[in-house]
């Protein structure tokens, strides 16, 4: 991962923990309910250390439930002997056959401009280790079907950046709204403005947010 640290290495974990427990009374008190250790476990659980896999899953998983999501995921792959094809394979493989896995029309075409770009070289997933959160939520963004929420997914659960907070997931929403007792769901603005004092681990603040609503 390079000079980029990653919330694998429990040390940064760790770190992290006591960093957002010093500056936010509210979280150490979450943190200490629900535990350093199994959070960070349960976590490890949907980290996804394959970069065009990850991307593949989110598309396909957008606006639908995960069981829907894991079928159609299944299928696809069952085209393919039990695996994701690579990009060269899914755009050779002819429109109808994904099509007949489940795959929308509108996701197919999303999927279709992620293969071609990294085909064509526009999108160096490799690189992404060596790069900039910024800059690699501006070069995922260029892909169809791939906005800044999902890029931030990838950055979490691919790349296990440290400091990543979506601040427009509903999730994390209702989360801060139930763990900080706020009479109305928090905008974007008061997120990030909350968010600050867990620089420069606001991955892990988002992880127990999240965790806090299961």
């Amino acid at each position: 991962m390079g000079k980029y640290k990653s919330i694998a290495d429990k040390s940064v974990w760790l770190a992290g923990v006591r960093h957002i427990g010093k500056n936010d009374t509210v979280l150490r008190n979450l943190i200490k309910k629900m535990g350093t250790e199994k959070v960070w476990r349960n976590a490890k659980k949907w980290w996804e250390p394959d970069h065009y896999g990850s991307l593949v899953r989110s598309i396909i998983f957008q606006q639908i439930s995960g069981s829907a999501g894991d079928s159609i995921l299944k299928r696809l792959k069952a085209v393919y002997g039990g695996k994701l094809p690579s990009p060269k394979v899914f755009l050779k493989t002819n429109k109808r056959t994904i099509r007949n896995a489940g795959i929308s029309p509108q996701k197919y075409s999303y999927l279709k401009d992620l293969c071609e770009r990294i085909v064509d070289g526009r999108l160096e997933l490799k690189k992404f280790e060596r790069m900039e959160d910024s800059r690699i939520i501006e070069e995922l963004d260029e892909v169809r079907g791939i906005g800044r929420w999902t890029a931030e997914m990838y950055l979490i659960g691919t790349l296990r950046r440290t400091d990543v907070f979506p601040a427009d997931d509903l999730g994390i929403r209702k989360a801060v709204q139930k763990v900080y007792k706020m009479r109305k769901l928090p905008d974007a603005d008061k997120l990030l403005k909350l968010s600050d004092r867990w620089i420069p681990y606001r991955t892990i603040a988002s992880i127990y947010l999240w965790n806090s609503m299961d």
